[in-house]
């Protein structure tokens, strides 16, 4: 079972880590039942936000009675130290502990610092001294803060977007990763549902020049943990038809296309646009009868009413066009009716 330590945090992990943004959108049961599974099968890394609605109240739920088993990473997405402090209560309430092994700062727009005026950090640093955080990491989708992280030196831990489908600078922020000696864990390893090669994206992660990497796969069902549970006894080999399926996905979804990370939502119109603004791709590389139901063209419908007022794009980490990117696979749609 591979396993990797998160940098200087000394926390070794199975290189299989459980993303539990998912079971939000299942009962407490079956998350607790699919929870205590992966931990039962050699899952030792949890990570949740406080964002993630009945997330930490599922693992509290799952894991009360082995938490000194396990590591548990929970994310904030205040923006001032008040803020900060009623999330990292309440979600250690939810999660029925007295520390949180990396408590990460949600995907801000800028990179927390001492003196910065949010004192974000500063609050950090003293419930560290307090022994509820045990270290302190960030989350983010954009290159920029991701890079200034790293640099600043002041991060244990950087979670941020990566897969086969990563770029030239993507990759950029791994290596710089293992060089400052950060733990470094990879979301959305699946770009988001488009990759539908979990063997191709596992055995991609297990090369030698990620040995510092630690994926979270998103995991809402159990015919899912039981795909990546596989690999931990039978791992799969990046062979030749792997690498040929890799290439195929990055011709496929070479340039600008929506993660379905959702940070340009709530819309003032009501579109889904982390669904709708990648509906193309979806309908090319998932079985289309779901996608083309009364309920979905009434949802794409909705792009009609788009008031254009720029909010989405601005919002966009990766600085896509969303209005354009709607505009076209509003048009695409149409033509599989």
């Amino acid at each position: 079972m591979d396993q990797v330590t998160l940098g200087m945090t000394g926390l070794t992990v199975n290189k299989n880590g459980f993303g539990a943004l998912p079971i939000q959108r299942v009962t407490k049961k079956e998350a607790v039942y699919l929870l205590q599974k992966a931990f039962y099968h050699g899952m030792n890394y949890f990570d949740t936000a406080r964002a993630y609605s009945d997330s930490e109240e599922k693992l509290g739920a799952a894991f009360e009675f082995v938490r000194e088993r396990i590591v548990i990473s929970t994310k904030t997405a205040a923006q001032d130290a008040a803020g900060m402090r009623r999330d990292l209560e309440e979600s250690l309430r939810r999660l029925k502990t007295d520390y949180i092994d990396i408590y990460q700062f949600h995907n801000p727009a800028f990179c927390p610092k001492p003196g910065d005026g949010s004192g974000l950090y500063e609050e950090a640093l003293k419930a560290k001294e307090e022994g509820k955080i045990r270290h302190i990491g960030i989350t983010n989708h954009r290159l920029a803060v991701a890079k200034e992280a790293i640099e600043s030196g002041l991060y244990e831990t950087l979670q941020f977007p990566f897969s086969y489908l990563a770029s030239d600078k993507d990759l950029e922020v791994v290596e710089q990763c293992g060089k400052a000696g950060m733990g470094f864990i990879a979301m959305k390893g699946l770009a988001g549902g488009l990759i539908h090669h979990s063997a191709c994206a596992y055995a991609y992660m297990a090369q030698p020049q990620f040995a510092h990497v630690a994926p979270i796969w998103g995991i809402q069902r159990e015919l899912e943990l039981d795909e990546f549970l596989s690999y931990q006894e039978c791992p799969p080999a990046l062979d030749a038809g792997m690498q040929a399926e890799i290439e195929k996905d990055r011709k496929e979804l070479s340039g600008g296309f929506c993660r379905g990370c959702g940070y340009c939502m709530p819309c003032p119109a009501g579109i889904e646009i982390n669904n709708c603004a990648r509906m193309s791709l979806m309908l090319r590389r998932a079985p289309q009868e779901g996608w083309l139901s009364p309920a979905w063209q009434e949802k794409m419908k909705r792009i009609e009413d788009c008031l254009h007022c720029g909010q989405c794009r601005k919002k966009c980490p990766y600085g896509l066009n969303t209005p354009e990117l709607l505009a076209k696979n509003y048009e695409d749609y149409k033509t599989f009716l």
